[in-house]
């Protein structure tokens, strides 16, 4: 499922222009383009950089990140397209490794995170999946939204995108 969404996520996004991938739907929202950074960085820390944390030292506490601020020193919205899906897709391939890998056993280790408790590998990969498809239905929510303005009287086939 982790290498689905990453071609579905490629596919969708590779031939979008520059505009549409850096446009915001609202003040304060983040663009496609920091979505997709988000994602990166979510693999990089969230799941597959705590699924190896777990695999190396088993039962330690977790430090946060503070996501905002990743978000603002990556600057995602400002690089071209092609260098974040580059980046998604080269560490996507190597967490599906990781993934491939994971024995039964390794799944039943864990750590604890300091605000939500303790965090089996099992239990990190069905967070990841929903992460990611949550994500991605933002994704698709800014393109929907950025074409709406465009559509003209055919937006009376179809109700207007959520806020």
């Amino acid at each position: 499922m982790l290498r689905s969404l990453s071609t579905a996520l490629i596919g969708e996004l590779r031939d979008l222009p520059e505009e549409i991938l850096a446009w915001h739907p609202a003040p304060g929202e983040w663009c496609v383009k920091e979505c997709l950074g988000h994602i990166v960085e979510a693999d990089r820390r969230a799941f597959g950089g705590r699924i190896r944390t777990i695999l190396d030292t088993p039962e330690l506490t977790f430090v946060e990140w503070d996501q905002q601020v990743a978000a603002r020193e990556r600057n995602d919205c400002e690089r071209p397209a092609a260098e974040l899906l580059a980046e998604f897709a080269a560490l996507r391939q190597d967490c599906v490794g990781l993934v491939e890998r994971l024995t039964p056993a390794d799944l039943q280790l864990g750590g604890m995170h300091p605000r939500v408790g303790y965090l089996h590998v099992r239990d990190l990969l069905h967070e990841w999946l929903h992460h990611d498809r949550n994500h991605f239905r933002q994704l698709l929510a800014n393109v929907q939204s950025y074409l709406w303005p465009w559509m003209a009287n055919t937006q009376r086939f179809s109700a207007p995108p959520p806020p």
